[in-house]
């Protein structure tokens, strides 16, 4: 499958003149991508994206270099950037290497204790996910898992733990955006946001890393059926 950059029904925001011109193409494309509105194999051409945003050539390259800096696009030489499939191989190692990150925060946190800034972060996620179940906004329900894990990783003091463990969700995201329609699924999934966050305040780190290793690994479970289902997405 090869489709047309950017489809022709896919919304895209207005650029903002008074912010970077780069940051925001990137920002859209990155979301459409990651949310399956830009499917893998979807051809992302320049002059296009260019148009569609009223953008130069210039920022335009800027930002795909960053999609491909993040293994979002890929570009063949005298074809263009194409959105990447799936790989299950990245996928394997990127859960590995969140799950590593995670836990090795929640033994930091558990041992230092949970600072009010930071709890109170991750009760506003806990809270905007059951506003967003309650809604029926599967969107809002991701971005507030994805403040939650956010929160998380900050919560150790260590700005690398959570630009490393944001950077690793982006593998897996596109995967979430596949199978976490259910609300039965969402709702498992706050629940154990609020087993982990209670055994935190308890100061259980192994409590917590237990709640936290079969959360993580939940999309695992679904991983070949979502190849079987759409085989046009993996390589």
């Amino acid at each position: 499958m090869t489709a047309s950059t950017p489809p022709p029904d896919l919304a895209l925001p207005a650029i903002d003149l008074d912010q970077p011109t780069a940051q925001q193409i990137h920002a859209a494309l990155r979301a459409g991508i990651l949310t399956l509105a830009l499917p893998p194999g979807t051809r992302l051409s320049e002059a296009e994206t260019g148009a569609r945003f009223g953008a130069s050539r210039t920022p335009v390259r800027e930002a795909m270099t960053w999609l491909r800096d993040e293994g979002l696009i890929v570009t063949w030489p005298s074809r263009g950037n194409f959105v990447t499939r799936i790989s299950e191989d990245v996928v394997r190692n990127a859960q590995f290497v969140r799950e590593a990150l995670e836990t090795a925060a929640l033994a930091r946190i558990c041992a230092t204790g949970l600072d009010p800034e930071d709890d109170a972060r991750m009760d506003a996620a806990l809270g905007a996910q059951a506003a967003a179940l309650a809604a029926g906004d599967t969107a809002a329900f991701h971005a507030a898992d994805d403040a939650f894990h956010a929160a998380l990783a900050g919560a150790t003091g260590l700005s690398r733990v959570r630009t490393l463990v944001m950077r690793e969700k982006t593998a897996l995201d596109r995967l979430r955006a596949l199978a976490l329609g259910d609300p039965g699924h969402l709702r498992l999934l706050e629940d154990e946001h609020g087993r982990i966050l209670n055994a935190i305040r308890k100061g259980r780190a192994d409590r917590a890393q237990r709640v936290l290793g079969r959360h993580l690994t939940r999309v695992l479970d679904v991983l070949e059926d979502l190849k079987a289902a759409h085989g046009d997405y993996f390589e």
